[in-house]
């Protein structure tokens, strides 16, 4: 028998109207499976068969209002049309609840032949999913695989860059909305935080965010401008992703608040990044922000991903002091749960010494593969030749260069650009304090010296990662790849052998900044080599 959903003393009248109503609902035989109801502060969901219906509480909170039938329909409309950008077959329609709370009655809005009667209630009707299938507790299993980080990552930059930008002189362009946004994170942790060590880390990371923000204001600026301000999803974390068909699926876009959704789309990705780091997993949450940034291109977003990683882990900081402060049963799990954000917040914004490594090796030598081990391993930025020589002329990662006629993009002038365009690059991601890995073949000592000047003038180290392997193997590795066709390289046996003809090898005087990987073709092994790991770590100090 499902129980009644549990009358409130001091609900509203409208409230215990939609109780009783919810109630109804669930008795009257509507559904060919009777439905489970599961509870939040703000709405009933019925689970029945393979569908859920949504109501929204009539309910006041400040930052959500659906104290009103006419709101609760608005946003019920809202929920349908922002979420299906990213999941279309999971929010199927409106459905309008009439009758009375005691004999209900379902009429879609989608179906023109309805007859319809005055509604008294909104649902959102949903397909149901396994929530075992969401992503935060297919991380718990070990089940989430770096393929479904890269498929996340596509997700997320294909929505982003779909999306159109706020106009420039919108308010959600506005420096002090996301200055109050900030702030507003450490109103409620004070009451909760009494050991002396936890208040000097709340002052410390305030400091810090106050700090990170005052740096980044003119670049908030600049990104609003350049259209960078988009209507996201705002509540990207992983218990809002889905694998469906293995394709991982975002859901549950906020749908009360404009201004928790129109934001940088930098803040956006931070958050999942984010999540991935709080559940201890950052050689996944690196891999996540730098195939986001390699599809994007959005490197200048690297100048405020500071401030937003502090910020994200805030407010989920906040969020557990708010629910410390509601259920007492769990007052302690929830204290935990807020000063394991606020450690997290205080590491996000602890700036630490940049670096410039670079690869060097012959097409096929696994430079990209030690490049992808090492910005997991060092919480990294990377950046590849073969993705911004094709950007350069408009080319997506996997496009052919054939396709252009007028141009090579393989000329000793597009390389000179290209490599340019790289070094400009670095300095962005330098100059944001994080260390980058200029992922490209290096065979010209003019070519490493444009970068180990850079580590000079910006007086950070500077690394040589050569990748070291069989002529064999590389002849054999390219022939591979050549047909997966799922390399941005466009690289052939012919070019290695032209290749192979005037590359510079190492000097003396750079084999001392340099640490040698040899490639035997398994990357388990490049992995799991501690010892040369240890040696470009300690090479970074």
């Amino acid at each position: 028998m499902m129980p009644a959903p549990s009358f409130t003393a001091n609900a509203s009248p409208e409230l215990l109207r939609q109780q009783q109503l919810v109630h109804a609902l669930c008795a009257s035989g509507i559904f060919t499976h009777r439905p489970r109801i599961s509870e939040t502060h703000i709405s009933w969901v019925l689970l029945t068969g393979r569908d859920a219906y949504k109501i929204k509480k009539a309910v006041d909170l400040g930052f959500l209002d659906f104290s009103t039938l006419a709101l609760r329909r608005f946003y019920c409309s809202e929920e349908l049309r922002l979420n299906r950008r990213l999941a279309p077959d999971l929010y199927l329609d409106l459905v309008a609840i009439a009758g009375s709370p005691e004999e209900p009655v379902l009429s879609p809005e989608s179906d023109p032949g309805m007859v319809r009667q005055p509604a008294i209630e909104y649902a959102v009707h949903m397909r149901r999913f396994s929530q075992s299938a969401m992503m935060d507790r297919m991380l718990a299993r070990g089940l989430v695989s770096p393929a479904h980080i890269d498929r996340l990552a596509s997700v997320i930059a294909g929505f982003h860059q779909a999306l159109p930008p706020a106009e420039a002189d919108s308010p959600f362009c506005a420096t002090a909305e996301i200055e109050s946004a900030a702030e507003q994170n450490f109103a409620p942790l004070p009451q909760f935080l009494s050991a002396p060590e936890d208040l000097a880390m709340l002052k410390a990371v305030h400091e810090a965010s106050a700090q990170e923000f005052a740096g980044c204001e003119s670049l908030f600026r600049q990104r609003a401008k350049a259209g960078m301000v988009r209507e996201c999803h705002g509540d990207l974390h992983l218990g809002n992703i889905v694998l469906l068909d293995d394709v991982p699926t975002p859901f549950d876009c906020i749908e009360f608040s404009a201004a928790l959704r129109w934001i940088d789309v930098i803040s956006e990705i931070s958050f999942a990044v984010m999540d991935l780091l709080r559940r201890g997993h950052p050689q996944l949450a690196w891999r996540l922000l730098n195939a986001y940034l390699e599809i994007t291109g959005d490197f200048s977003g690297v100048g405020v991903l500071r401030f937003y990683l502090g910020y994200r882990a805030m407010v989920r900081a906040k969020i557990a002091a708010i629910r410390a402060g509601q259920r007492g049963a769990r007052l302690k799990r929830e204290i935990k749960s807020c000063l394991g954000y606020l450690r997290l917040a205080h590491g996000c914004l602890t700036r630490r010494r940049a670096a410039v490594i670079i690869t060097h090796g012959l097409p096929g030598c696994g430079k990209s593969t030690v490049a992808q081990i090492a910005l997991e391993r060092l919480g990294a930025i990377r950046i590849r030749s073969d993705v911004e020589r094709k950007r350069l002329f408009g080319l997506t990662p996997l496009d052919n260069s054939k396709t252009l006629l007028d141009a090579d993009i393989y000329s000793q002038d597009a390389t000179q650009r290209t490599y340019a365009r790289l070094r400009e690059l670095a300095h962005v991601i330098l100059a944001a304090g994080y260390t980058v890995i200029v992922d490209a073949a290096f065979i010209l000592r003019s070519e490493r010296e444009i970068f180990r000047s850079l580590a000079h003038e910006l007086n950070v180290p500077f690394v040589i990662a050569s990748v070291q392997t069989d002529a064999a193997l590389l002849s054999e590795r390219l022939i591979q790849r050549s047909k997966r066709r799922n390399d941005p390289s466009e690289a052939d046996i012919d070019v290695l052998e032209k290749l192979q003809g005037f590359q510079q090898p190492l000097q003396e005087e750079e084999l001392g900044t340099a640490v040698i990987f040899l490639n035997n073709g398994e990357i388990g092994a490049l992995r799991s080599d501690e010892e040369i790991w240890k040696t470009l770590e300690g090479r970074l100090t």
